[in-house]
């Protein structure tokens, strides 16, 4: 059994009734069957709870909770840390990376109104859904194309065969990244999203994605094409030209958000369809209803887990809060909530008021939610138009991991 992170000491400020010991990158259940162990903590934990685990944290569950922390920025922050703690901290943090005279952060996602609206504007533009609906006949060609590859053989593991190379290949063609490099970034981007050992990690990690990104920068600030990479650096903010650290910020982010969250909402989807053949045969004969099911599949399976940190001191949910505490936005939770969604556990159809929140609420929803939507939609589509009733392959395990993306690594599928 894999070992927990390590406890703790309880902060004066949390009394016993707000402790619940949750391990959201190592907690087993979690890893074996992770909506189930989410509904168990809906059922078992406070709305709002501190775990001892990676080293202490509040945990939102409740769907309210959640949509009130979200939007109240001033008291939610996403700055990582203080602008002041920032400066202080980057001279000693640069000096041990040799050669570093940046440290690159996901821009706008770190940042709170008003300069988080100023900086996402650039990037509305180019994920409107005008722009991302050009792109579904590009995304459908390719989901037969990775089809085709594994048809015949009556079997695949979904998520390495189609979840990953789909929005991956998708993604890096948006961006004007190599596609032979797919491999190269997916392995940076499970390093960044591991369970951190010291505060400082995440920053470590967002230097080394965006050294893997500068030749595709410098190139693209020198040859301009037509991806998003050339059209950043044609962007201006505030009326002055973009920098090269302001793209290493935007390429963070893109990079990060780009390359593995739409994976797990593929996986979780299929997984669903191939663990209920009478509903596949259902959407077969209704393929129009593949929008609502791939709503409702959103909803029922919700997979990440947004950080912010307490920016003052505040009383919510009931427990007193205190400047520099952290705090796990746990959508996933928040979209099983049964004082939200009657029998939350249910999969339906019929589901009146689906005001989900897989794609997060307030400033900080998804910017790529458009493109997400039609990957999602079209990945289904096509896996019921072109194979014969798939299901779990039982003689293989499906593989989970916990952290801040709710995670599917391997989903074995058969047909006949």
């Amino acid at each position: 059994m894999t070992a927990l992170s390590p406890a703790v000491p309880t902060p004066e400020h949390v009394p016993p009734a707000a402790i619940y010991d949750f391990d959201m990158f190592l907690d087993p259940a979690l890893l074996a069957d992770p909506h189930e162990r989410i509904r168990e903590l809906v059922r078992e934990a406070p709305p709002v709870f501190w775990t001892p685990r990676n080293g202490g944290h509040w945990t939102v569950i409740g769907h309210k909770e959640n949509y009130a922390a979200s939007r109240d920025t001033e008291t939610f922050s996403s700055e990582v840390m203080t602008r002041d703690e920032m400066a202080a901290m980057k001279p000693h943090i640069l000096a041990a990376m040799p050669g570093a005279t940046h440290l690159p952060l996901p821009t706008p996602i770190n940042m709170d109104p008003p300069d988080h609206t100023r900086f996402r504007a650039p990037l509305n533009t180019a994920f409107s859904p005008k722009a991302m609906m050009a792109r579904k006949e590009e995304v459908r060609a390719l989901a037969n194309e990775l089809i085709d590859a594994v048809i015949a053989q009556g079997h695949c593991d979904f998520i390495p065969a189609i979840a990953e190379p789909l929005p991956v290949q998708v993604f890096l063609k948006l961006m004007g990244l190599p596609i032979e490099r797919m491999g190269e970034f997916r392995e940076l981007v499970h390093e960044f999203l591991a369970p951190m050992e010291t505060p400082l990690d995440p920053l470590f990690r967002m230097r080394k994605v965006a050294e893997a990104m500068r030749p595709e920068l410098e190139a693209r600030r020198d040859a301009p094409k037509s991806d998003l990479i050339s059209l950043l650096w044609s962007t201006e903010i505030d009326g002055k030209p973009m920098t090269y650290e302001t793209m290493e910020d935007f390429g963070v982010l893109l990079f990060i958000a780009g390359l593995d969250t739409v994976i797990n909402g593929m996986g979780y989807g299929i997984r669903h369809l191939a663990m209920n053949p009478d509903f596949q045969n259902e959407l077969r004969a209704n393929p129009k209803r593949i929008t609502e099911a791939a709503e409702e599949l959103l909803r029922r399976y919700t997979f990440t887990v947004p950080t912010r940190r307490i920016a003052k001191d505040a009383e919510f949910a009931g427990w007193q809060m205190k400047t520099g505490d952290r705090l796990m936005l746990f959508l996933p939770a928040a979209d099983l909530d049964p004082r939200e969604f009657a029998e939350p556990e249910r999969f339906s159809l019929e589901r009146e008021n689906n005001v989900h929140i897989a794609f997060g609420v307030g400033p900080h929803r998804c910017l790529g939610s458009h493109l997400a939507r039609i990957e999602l939609q079209v990945i289904y589509e096509q896996m019921l138009a072109r194979l014969p009733t798939f299901r779990i392959d039982g003689t293989k395990p499906m593989k989970f991991h916990g952290g801040n993306i709710i995670a599917i690594d391997s989903l074995p599928l058969r047909w006949d």
